[in-house]
């Protein structure tokens, strides 16, 4: 997080400004996220710097889709905790709402742990944790001490709305990220966002075109609608296609694209939306996970191969020069041979344009723990490989075509 004018909105005087440095781990949520939290910091005269050296306080936002990810954020913890200048240390996010009080045992240098639904309240956790650091240095402790005191607030359901509207963006930034809806429940087994994130709620359309209209105001043209299902979206009488007009409509927005849609509730309707809006991008992330009907009946992902085969055929006939990438999860428990041919064949046959190809990593709480994890790390790797190398050749064969109709 870059640094900000710490002297805060309300300008009450020269008192000093808490600093506070946020790390952010994850996906284009999480990195809107660390944004939302600065803004409400920000209001309440805190101010920010770009080294973990220099902070009274260190926030981690996490991710816990992947357990490298995971991995890299106990280093990370670890590493705060050594400092000369000991600050404060508070995990946030999705590792931070999987964990809870657990958190603690895991790191003990940790300070405190706040969920996603309850980022609102880490002001008054920061303050009241210096406060009482204060205190204990004052009365002849050592600075070298760990708090006994530790705090987390994973209990939340529901963001209150006003933390979207802080006004604050990275910056220099001509794009904004915007959450249409936060949370999942289609419990895909080797997902664990619907643990994390809590069950799907969608936010009213006026509050996002409200967000929308403002961040323009700050000279933001860009904009990504986000969520962990886009195509399910709907508040009162609009869906998510009605949204994209209303966003297509706004004055002002030279732009916009969206993420990501789940392949079950995608249809015809939106494709056409894609076609029909000119501020909208063409362009469509449909995660596929995997081309072998029996690994997407285990993966609960609510389609076959054919389903979404029939969906990029009228994806393409109805967006013609559309842009299409996916995802691709390799090594599920119980993936043949077979299994991984069926994939690699649907790639070989979709050519999608990107892809995101990862190993399957055991989640906790997810339906997929049950299962044996029963293929090895280096069979993982050579599957991982075989896809990638494809797709980097479908890349350069699809750079080639273009630069030909270019000459």
């Amino acid at each position: 997080m870059q640094h900000v004018d710490g002297k805060g909105d309300d300008n009450r005087g020269p008192a000093r400004s808490r600093s506070v440095y946020i790390a952010t781990f994850g996906c284009q949520m999480n990195v809107r996220d660390s944004e939302i939290v600065a803004g409400i910091l920000k209001k309440k005269r805190f101010s920010f710097v770009d080294d973990a050296k220099k902070a009274d306080c260190v926030l981690i936002n996490t991710c816990a889709v992947r357990q490298h990810a995971e991995d890299r954020v106990w280093s990370e913890i670890g590493a705060c905790a050594k400092l000369k200048n000991k600050p404060l240390i508070g995990l946030i996010g999705c590792m931070a709402q999987n964990y809870k009080e657990n958190s603690f045992q895991r790191a003990k240098a940790l300070d405190f742990v706040v969920g996603p639904a309850d980022i609102a309240k880490i002001p008054s956790i920061i303050k009241d944790l210096l406060k009482t650091r204060g205190q204990s240095l004052k009365n002849g402790d050592s600075p070298h001490k760990i708090l006994e005191r530790k705090i987390w607030e994973t209990d939340g359901l529901n963001r209150p709305e006003e933390v979207y509207h802080t006004g604050y963006y990275e910056p220099g930034k001509d794009h904004a990220f915007v959450v249409i809806s936060e949370g999942c429940t289609n419990f895909c087994s080797y997902c664990v966002v619907p643990y994390t994130r809590g069950a799907l709620r969608h936010r009213n359309h006026q509050d996002i075109i409200k967000e929308i209209k403002s961040a323009i105001k700050k000279g933001i043209a860009k904009f990504t609608l986000l969520g962990q299902n886009v195509s399910a979206y709907h508040s009162d009488k609009v869906n998510f296609v009605e949204l994209v007009r209303l966003v297509n409509s706004v004055k002002g927005v030279k732009e916009f694209t969206f993420m990501t849609s789940h392949p079950k509730d995608t249809n015809v309707e939106l494709f056409k939306a894609i076609r029909d809006n000119d501020k909208l991008a063409k362009f469509l992330h449909l995660p596929v996970q995997s081309g072998s009907d029996s690994i997407l009946k285990l993966m609960n992902r609510g389609y076959t191969r054919k389903f979404y085969l029939d969906l990029i055929d009228n994806y393409r006939k109805i967006v013609p020069e559309g842009i299409l990438t996916t995802d691709i999860i390799v090594g599920f428990p119980g993936e043949t041979d077979k299994d991984f041919q069926d994939t690699f064949d649907l790639v070989k046959e979709v050519r999608f344009n990107g892809s995101f190809i990862f190993k399957y990593s055991p989640r906790p709480k997810t339906e997929a723990l049950k299962y044996e994890d029963d293929i090895s790390k280096e069979l993982k790797e050579k599957r991982h490989k075989a896809i990638l190398d494809l797709q980097i050749k479908i890349c350069k064969e699809k750079k080639a075509h273009k630069n030909e109709i270019k000459n």
